[in-house]
């Protein structure tokens, strides 16, 4: 499913996963279900938002590294810096 990003396949695998009784796997599927609008989308789209989310990322472990030990200055130069 990951490998080949088919959004449109997304119900047909949701009931395979279904009806072969996996506790965990059905489980993620039937969630699945609740924004499946948003998961077909995802699957389907050749957009990411992954390098925002990798660069949010970074300035958040920057932050907490510095947390009590600096003003917003120093933050500033060491998210300019790295």
């Amino acid at each position: 499913m990951l490998t080949d990003p088919l959004g449109s396949t997304l119900p047909t695998w949701i009931d395979a996963v279904d009806a072969s009784q996996l506790p965990g796997l059905t489980g993620f599927a039937l969630h699945l279900l609740r924004d499946l609008d948003a998961v077909t989308a995802g699957l389907t789209v050749d957009w990411s938002s992954g390098s925002i989310e990798g660069a949010v990322n970074r300035i958040k472990k920057i932050k907490r590294q510095l947390y009590g030990r600096a003003g917003f200055e120093l933050l500033r130069k060491m998210i300019l810096l790295q």
